[in-house]
């Protein structure tokens, strides 16, 4: 079936088609952690949307270059050319270098995605590796007339820009609003304009990371550094930037300001932001006492928290909501996101034990909702990305595949094209689109482990031991795995 793909773009502020620069091929940049801290679940949702973006995008057959870049220079603690660059005072006040930050926070960043399932970009470019191109791109935003430089620091003139170009295009707001809701200077006295942003920064004597520059030496900064490798590795123009909602106001809005006086070109035809976390209702910060990192969500170790969660629940919690709308954390929402994603995992392993038979009759409601069932995967996907509709899609088809495997309905009442439409349709969504896995591959010799304590109360249960039945359940399910009990009795298990 034909595919057209409509996205948000926060640019237009309209949903529109799809149509990359030059199919079959999709540059897309995404804005990636600053590697001073442990990654937080906001990043996660962040770049697990955009996971599941990049997959379908796959999926259609597109040919992704995929760059998500690693800030470990230039992010200053103010977000505004204020404050200390923030890997390098998590240096000082722990005492190693800023690169032993770096590789320890990039390091957990990318066994946090793993442990989402989350791919890998294509390219996945940082800040200290590309301070050539950065001075490259500060010159001749220079040369342009947009920028300027005082003792040692260059900054880029928004007044100046704003006279030919709308600065805020992408949030959309007029200047003079800005201009009038932005806080005097104060100690940025350097500055002509209450707007203007830092492209280069004067390094003074104590501050760690520094590098020399036609302007002294210094570090760049922080909007700087995705202008520079966008334009390395996707061009002057690609299809599709993405971070968080929090980056569009500033951070994005810099960005497009610096490529236009740069190049001429507004990076991306398409911008998508994610929106943000809270809990309980309320945003979710450490001031207040609700932030908890992925680690303490798998084991449950919050106050907040009521129990752990696996991985692949948490990545299934997300997706229940649009990238574009707020997801709110309870343990209410969890529990049930946790108990939906295992009926579709469930059905994922009955559906390839089902064979199709030999044909003699074919039922027509089966045949229709399969099919539309099937279709709706797509429709859902295909409208702005949107998982919850695709779930619940997915959904309707379990009942069908539960149906079957239960013999409730023989899957001989569907042609063997609509049978393998099913089976190719759910496995495809499954597992290559939402990027969901089994959580219960555990080790061969846990497995036949698991086994035996099954066996065990099996026969507890034959003996009539309640007893000792409950206990072992109990036990079990204290230590992560939960049996699956029905009138057989118990005949499997999966990791909680």
């Amino acid at each position: 079936m034909e595919q057209k793909l409509f996205v948000y773009n926060t640019l237009t502020r309209k949903k529109e088609e799809f149509i990359p620069l030059d199919a079959p091929h999709v540059g897309m940049y995404v804005c990636g952690p600053t590697v001073y801290s442990d990654v937080h679940l906001g990043n996660c949702r962040t770049f697990i949307s955009f996971d599941l973006i990049f997959r379908y995008l796959l999926h259609l057959g597109y040919k992704v270059r995929y760059v998500r870049n690693i800030t470990d220079a230039g992010h200053l603690e103010g977000d505004a050319d204020e404050g200390e660059d923030k890997v390098s005072k998590k240096a000082r006040l722990s005492q190693l270098e800023p690169m032993e930050i770096v590789q320890k926070y990039t390091v957990d960043f990318h066994e946090v995605m793993k442990t989402f399932n989350a791919l890998p970009p294509s390219i996945e470019p940082t800040a200290t590796g590309h301070i050539i191109e950065q001075i490259e791109l500060v010159k001749a935003i220079l040369e342009k007339g947009y920028a300027y430089e005082v003792d040692g620091s260059v900054y880029f003139d928004v007044e100046k820009y704003n006279e030919t170009q709308d600065y805020g295009i992408l949030n959309g707001r007029k200047l003079e609003d800005m201009l009038n809701n932005t806080r005097a200077l104060g100690g940025q006295n350097e500055k002509h304009g209450k707007l203007d942003f830092a492209l280069w920064i004067k390094a003074k004597p104590e501050h760690l990371m520094k590098w020399p520059s036609p302007w002294g030496v210094g570090f760049p900064g922080w909007h700087l550094e995705c202008s520079a490798m966008s334009n390395k590795y996707l061009g002057h123009k690609f299809d599709i930037h993405g971070g968080g909602m929090d980056l569009m106001a500033t951070h994005h809005t810099n960005e497009i300001a610096q490529n236009v006086a740069s190049c001429g070109n507004s990076p991306a035809n398409y911008w998508l932001h994610t929106n943000m976390l809270t809990v309980n209702g309320q945003k979710m910060s450490k001031s207040l006492g609700n932030s908890f990192l992925p680690a303490q969500l798998f084991e449950g170790n919050h106050e907040l928290l009521k129990k752990g969660y696996s991985p692949m629940a948490v990545r299934f919690f997300f997706m229940q909501a649009s990238y574009r709308s707020t997801v709110d954390f309870s343990n209410e929402a969890l529990d049930a996101a946790e108990k939906f994603y295992k009926t579709l995992a469930e059905a994922a392993k009955k559906l390839n034990t089902l064979q199709q038979n030999t044909l003699v009759a074919v039922e027509d409601e089966a045949e229709s909702a399969i099919i539309a069932a099937c279709e709706d995967c797509y429709n859902g996907m295909n409208d702005n990305f949107n998982s919850p509709k695709t779930l619940e899609a997915l959904n309707n088809l379990s009942k069908w595949i539960n149906s079957f495997a239960n013999a409730t309905r023989n899957s001989g009442v569907v042609s063997a094209e609509t049978f393998e439409l099913m089976k190719k349709t759910y496995n495809d969504f499954f597992y290559d689109v939402l990027g969901l896995k089994q959580d219960d591959n555990e080790s061969g010799d846990t497995a036949g482990l698991l086994g035996l304590i099954v066996n065990l109360r099996n026969q507890a249960k034959a003996n009539k031991d309640y007893a000792t039945s409950d206990k072992i359940r109990e036990g079990l399910k204290q230590i992560g795995f939960q049996l699956n009990d029905n009138k057989q009795g118990t005949t499997d298990w999966i990791k909680i």
